[in-house]
């Protein structure tokens, strides 16, 4: 199996996920170089993770020929270096949605059309490793036609890509609800780690409801404490008309006299005195393995894993075309983010629209 090997464009806190999953994963993926425009900060990132390290997006094109190049980097800067590579033939994994505002995701969907670029997007929430068992089980069909999904997992665009994929949602218009709820709330552990002493601090919630035209309901519930919050939970439920998903029990009718439930249990590998290394197996359901590490044995969390995976599907989008999170899925998300954005300001229903990227 060919080494995936690919360049990066930035130096911060996101493009380190990449660089930790060739390091623990080499056999599978080589960093062709990384772009740091300050010369400063080039050499200790060269120094820390002994990559080459370049200057520009030319010298990384032209000494590193990479097979794609993952573009970290701030959103003002996104487009101009998306359209770069797109005019030098070479492929994009975009960090994030692409733009900030919707003028500039249409802009952009219309220049990177013209130009025949080839772009994704690394959205790495479906791929971790429960949110992927949850798609599996949807699936395979035991919770019928999926109608409602609540998603209490990730911010903004994160979130509603995981509404949309276990709605089974493309481009359909929405009415959407929404406000924000500030409470108190003990500050915990962030970036930097855990708090020296005990403080209090403000928690920022935002509740949404999309009603989409073809009747299914997403609601979005999210505080930005819940990713590193010890007391703060994320969830989840996804509800059909054979079953449902909660948090990580899933529940269906074999027939109509005949409930199974079913957890969704994790596999890891060196517990236990288990002697094979410390790493997650997969996750199954019954006697299915409703997802499979696909970077094992390599020690790495769960998110590491998603942005990994993030890297496999760029990499087969190349080989067959297959795309796997798109411009325009991403620029629908971002999208609908806005409106709900847009409600929480207004006090007012907000009804989407159908945009350019969505095709005829």
């Amino acid at each position: 199996m060919d080494k995936i090997r690919f360049g990066i464009i930035g130096g911060g806190w996101r493009a380190n996920f990449y660089l930790t999953i060739a390091k623990a994963s080499p056999e599978r993926f080589e960093v062709a170089g990384v772009v740091v425009r300050d010369e400063a900060k080039a050499a200790a990132f060269a120094e820390e993770w002994h990559v080459p390290v370049y200057g520009t997006l030319d010298e990384l094109i032209t000494n590193g020929s990479p097979s794609f190049v993952v573009v970290s980097v701030p959103w003002a800067a996104s487009p101009g270096i998306l359209k770069q590579l797109a005019e030098r033939g070479v492929p994009a994994l975009s960090e994030t949605p692409p733009a900030p505002d919707l003028a500039g995701l249409t802009q952009l969907h219309a220049e990177l059309t013209q130009l025949g670029a080839r772009v994704q997007v690394a959205e790495q929430y479906p791929l971790q490793p429960l949110h992927a068992a949850r798609q599996a089980c949807i699936a395979t069909g035991r919770l019928g036609r999926v109608s409602q999904v609540q998603v209490s997992v990730a911010h903004g665009y994160h979130g509603l890509a995981l509404m949309r994929r276990w709605l089974g949602i493309g481009f359909e218009t929405a009415e959407i609800r929404a406000f924000a709820y500030e409470s108190p709330i003990v500050k915990g552990p962030g970036r930097a780690g855990a708090p020296e002493a005990e403080e209090m601090a403000v928690s920022k919630q935002t509740i949404a409801t999309l009603r989409f035209e073809n009747g299914q309901l997403g609601i979005f519930d999210f505080t930005g404490d819940q990713y590193f919050s010890w007391i703060r939970s994320n969830r989840v439920l996804i509800r059909g008309d054979r079953g449902e998903i909660v948090n990580d029990t899933m529940t269906y009718l074999q027939d109509y006299l005949t409930p199974i439930e079913l957890p969704l249990i994790r596999k890891n590998a060196g517990e236990n005195g288990n002697l094979e290394g410390y790493y997650l197996k997969g996750i199954m359901a019954g006697e299915q393995w409703v997802y499979k590490n696909p970077l094992a044995p390599a020690r790495l969390t769960d998110d590491e894993l998603a942005v990994a995976s993030c890297l496999l599907r760029m990499d087969e989008y190349l080989r067959t075309g297959q795309s796997y999170y798109s411009l325009a899925d991403a620029s629908q998300d971002h999208y609908l983010n806005l409106l709900i954005q847009q409600a929480v300001a207004s006090g007012e229903t907000v009804v989407s629209v159908r945009q350019p990227w969505a095709g005829e």
